[in-house]
């Protein structure tokens, strides 16, 4: 079964187009290193909780818009070789000073999963 990496952000609202650009840029160099599928979706209803919430999660201020992400891969083995790839410093693509981050970086939340259950295979 497949590995899943997850990701939620907070981005300035303003920098929506900054965030696509670095996403797909980031992204390209997922799938070249093995990934099946990436996703990167724009808050749309995404509601208050009353006790959390992605909002929360992320400490979005009113001006952000939350950004939740995954990338799948085939397996964790290709996924680790490409995070090694990715963190070797050896493709500019990866480089913050050429693509940097348009969100705050610190306020990310992100793991790896293991699948338990997948229904609707893409096939």
């Amino acid at each position: 079964m497949s590995y899943i990496d997850g990701f939620v952000l907070a981005v300035p609202t303003a920098n929506r187009q900054k965030f696509i650009e670095h996403a797909e840029t980031g992204d390209a160099f997922f799938m070249e290193f093995g990934a099946i599928r990436v996703l990167e979706c724009w808050a749309d209803d995404v509601p208050d909780g009353k006790l959390t919430d992605f909002r929360k999660a992320v400490q979005a201020r009113d001006d952000e818009t939350v950004v939740f992400s995954w990338i799948e891969w085939p397996d964790k083995s290709t996924r680790d070789t490409a995070f090694a790839k990715m963190m070797d410093g050896s493709d500019p693509r990866m480089d913050p000073e050429r693509n940097p981050m348009p969100f705050d970086g610190k306020r990310m939340i992100y793991g790896g999963f293991l699948p338990v259950v997948a229904l609707g295979d893409r096939g």
